[in-house]
């Protein structure tokens, strides 16, 4: 199968335009893979490591565009190489075309939108310490939602945010609300009275959307980077941030959401928690419980919203294990492939990171920790060389999901639905169609697959969350309220003792 390059010198594209191209072309009949990339130093590294490196593109420079593509023979690539050029010209042609003033650089967006005070940056992680810094000399806040950005970088960016008394979100950061204004991948939600803290993408996004189903709204969330609370780092941002909400006269409450800090920097934020007076919430998924002071620690996203706003009505929040356990009792009296999932695998295809984590912290905890179920992040790097974000492309998890049905020693399919402002438009029909395969080609071979599915979205996206999960249903994927509860489901299929000891005791 040949592959076959093509080099546009001087043909500079933003990446997210050459990843929706590549996309598209990745669709056409008879080719394999797709790669468009500016010919960086870095770009050149992803594409030996994909192997889709060519003599003709290793000669590209930083601004010269390669398009290369592996293709079941010469027609197909050519034809891709084609259809990519002409996508290209296609979206500069509309560009050029617009009224649309489109500054090209931060100088020049400051004259056009001189009452701004916050810049986003989605720029190659190499690039990102010069016009972050500038950015702060002018005053600016900031939400950095490039990765690969080297982690001293990210301590002088912080340190210097710091010192100007201006927030830092990210680097590597997906969502943030800032006074009812949505950043990056977010769902809608009202204006409210709970503040948030997160140092993940689709962590905060499950939170908001959880306390948006319970009532309340967001004052602000601020997303702080999945390494702020490293040892490193040391929680520069964390801290400033629950400085701003403890001061803000609009937040009530706090919420923070993260993966487990290092330990010194925990015990920084549980001091700057104990000084302050509103009722605060931790969830750091898979960390040791903490014990003393007024804050409530929780262990699950759901969790998090729930004990939150439980606090806001002066009402007592317990845990629980399941949070509609009558629900989960009709559904697993009523799903026809339980009796056949036991003593077999689970794989988690997810494109939400956190969410990922949380399921497979809870799947340790149930079935032990070197259990031989399969949890996978779509979104992480190695996944994401050359391709949008699975939450903006679904094309290879669906792929990863029919592939699923054909392997004898999996029983049940974890996957997440993500909808929301950045998210794809219509993702129910790809992933129910793939379902459908999948569940096909195991009953052919005399098996079934059970798929258990979380839906993170809220009533006012763009998607109607309401037609995503009836498209869902009526494919026969299993829905739950939240991603814990769908995972814990899962552990119970494949380990039906844990059904007797949790479903016929304390739901706790």
């Amino acid at each position: 199968m040949p592959v076959r390059t093509e080099v546009v010198a001087s043909f500079y594209q933003d990446s997210v335009i050459l990843m929706r191209a590549a996309a598209r072309v990745r669709e056409l009949p008879g080719v394999r893979e797709v790669a468009m990339f500016m010919g960086t130093p870095a770009n050149h590294e992803l594409l030996e490591q994909i192997g889709l490196a060519t003599e003709d593109g290793r000669r590209a420079g930083p601004n010269d565009l390669i398009i290369t593509v592996h293709a079941e023979g010469d027609d197909a690539a050519a034809g891709a190489i084609a259809a990519a050029r002409a996508a290209l010209l296609e979206t500069r042609q509309a560009r050029e075309a617009s009224s649309e003033f489109r500054p090209r650089s931060l100088d020049s967006a400051l004259r056009m939108m001189p009452e701004a005070n916050l810049v986003s940056l989605s720029i190659p992680g190499p690039y990102v310490k010069a016009e972050a810094l500038a950015a702060l000399r002018r005053g600016l806040h900031l939400f950095i939602f490039s990765d690969n950005v080297p982690v001293a970088d990210e301590i002088e960016i912080k340190r210097e945010a710091v010192g100007r008394n201006r927030l830092c979100m990210g680097p590597d950061q997906g969502t943030a609300y800032l006074g009812g204004v949505a950043l990056g991948f977010a769902n809608v939600v009202a204006r409210g009275r709970v503040g948030c803290v997160a140092a993940s993408g689709t962590g905060l996004q499950a939170v908001v959307s959880r306390l948006a189903a319970l009532g309340e709204g967001v004052s602000h969330a601020i997303g702080v980077g999945g390494r702020d609370l490293s040892e490193a780092v040391g929680g520069l941002m964390t801290l400033k941030a629950l400085d701003a909400l403890a001061a803000d006269a609009g937040t009530e409450a706090i919420v923070l959401v993260s993966k487990p800090p290092h330990p010194s920097v925990l015990e920084r934020v549980n001091e700057r928690l104990a000084h302050i007076a509103k009722p605060t919430v931790v969830c750091c998924i898979g960390a040791e419980p903490q014990a003393g002071g007024d804050t409530v620690f929780v262990e699950t996203l759901d969790a998090a919203a729930d004990a939150v706003v439980a606090e806001l009505h002066r009402r007592t929040w317990l845990p629980r294990r399941f949070s509609e356990p009558e629900q989960i009792g009709v559904q697993w009296a009523n799903l026809a492939e339980r009796d056949r999932c036991a003593g077999r695998r689970i794989l988690g295809l997810y494109t939400g990171g956190t969410l990922a984590y949380e399921t497979d912290h809870l799947l340790r905890q149930a079935l032990g920790p070197e259990h031989a179920h399969r949890i996978v992040d779509l979104g992480d790097d190695r996944y994401t060389v050359g391709r949008p974000h699975p939450m903006i492309d679904p094309s290879l998890r669906s792929e990863m999901i029919v592939q699923a049905g054909t392997d004898p020693t999996i029983a049940v399919l974890l996957v997440d639905l993500v909808i929301g402002q950045g998210a794809h438009e219509n993702p129910a029909p790809a992933l129910a169609a793939a379902a459908n395969e999948a569940k096909r080609r195991a009953e052919r071979d005399g098996r079934s697959v059970a798929v258990l599915a979380y839906v993170l979205g809220t009533a006012g996206d763009p998607q109607d969350l309401e037609a995503q999960t009836e498209h869902l249903r009526a494919a026969g994927i299993h829905l739950f309220p939240t991603n814990a509860d769908a995972a814990r489901f899962a552990a119970m299929l494949t380990e039906p003792r844990l059904h007797a000891t949790w479903m016929n005791g304390e739901n706790t």
